[in-house]
């Protein structure tokens, strides 16, 4: 790093921090992080099943409860901070103030995405998994393993989203539009999920769910948990831990794509 470059990225990235997080918005996101950790968390009705599956599946099963809603104020807080936060200083001319600074643009982008996407990956994470060791540590610490797979498998879907937002939020230069473009896409794709799951049962087939999963891989994931519970498995597929990780490393292949577009975008092809 050149001399006196880090301190206008210590100023950007300030300047990012206090516009996405000011009072009360921290206290308010950080509040239904935990609210709806330790209220939904599902502990004691698994306890019928662990002598007769792995210890694996009922880790699985309890980090599952936990993520459901927290994952999707999460989601909120990220396109809050993307439409809000950079949308809205494209549309309000605010992003040029920070091009005087002597920092390339791809570090100005850098540094308001630590701010939207960083930080917020860090208050969810850190939320979680203290309140899993707090109410199930029997169950979380002797399978870390399968708390981080599941944790990396399910933010996977959402830096993909947010990608596209990323990209959207930079044509569009529009906070509100940008915003709606995020929930929009939010729900279709949900729709879309659960439309394929559906074709799968139907046609006793895998390869919708094997599609999916390079989108979200939180399906194989869920899929190669369950098929160790008669109860919970679709009997239609069963993979290995080998095709996990390949689904997982390929939904983030096309995290870094939409994020290296935004990059590209931002340095080359932004004109203001």
């Amino acid at each position: 790093m050149e001399k006196g470059k880090g301190k206008p990225f210590l100023e950007v990235l300030s300047s990012a921090l206090h516009e996405d997080y000011r009072f009360p918005i921290l206290e308010i996101f950080a509040f239904l992080y935990v609210l709806g950790t330790f209220a939904l968390v599902n502990i004691g009705s698994l306890g019928f099943a662990l002598g007769s599956v792995s210890g694996e599946a009922v880790a699985f099963r309890v980090v599952t409860s936990a993520i459901g809603f927290s994952l999707f104020v999460f989601l909120i807080l990220i396109f809050k901070n993307i439409a809000f936060g950079l949308g809205s200083d494209l549309e309000k001319g605010i992003i040029q103030t920070y091009f005087s600074y002597p920092l390339k643009r791809s570090r100005i982008l850098s540094a308001k995405l630590v701010s939207a996407v960083g930080v917020s990956i860090a208050l969810f994470l850190g939320i979680q998994i203290l309140a899993l060791f707090i109410l199930a540590p029997g169950i979380v610490l002797p399978h870390m393993g399968v708390v981080l797979l599941t944790y990396t498998a399910s933010l996977s879907y959402p830096l993909i989203i947010t990608g596209v937002l990323l990209v959207m939020a930079m044509i569009f230069r529009r906070g509100a539009l940008t915003l709606v473009i995020g929930i929009v896409l939010y729900f279709v794709l949900s729709i879309v999920s659960g439309i394929v799951t559906v074709i799968s049962l139907a046609t006793n087939s895998p390869l919708p769910l094997q599609i999916l999963s390079v989108f979200s891989p939180s399906t194989i994931v869920s899929q190669y948990y369950s098929a160790t519970i008669s109860f919970f498995s679709t009997n239609s597929w069963a993979p290995t831990f080998s095709q996990v990780l390949l689904s997982i490393a390929a939904s983030y292949v096309i995290a870094a794509v939409l994020f290296s577009l935004g990059y590209y975008y931002f340095s080359r092809r932004l004109n203001l």
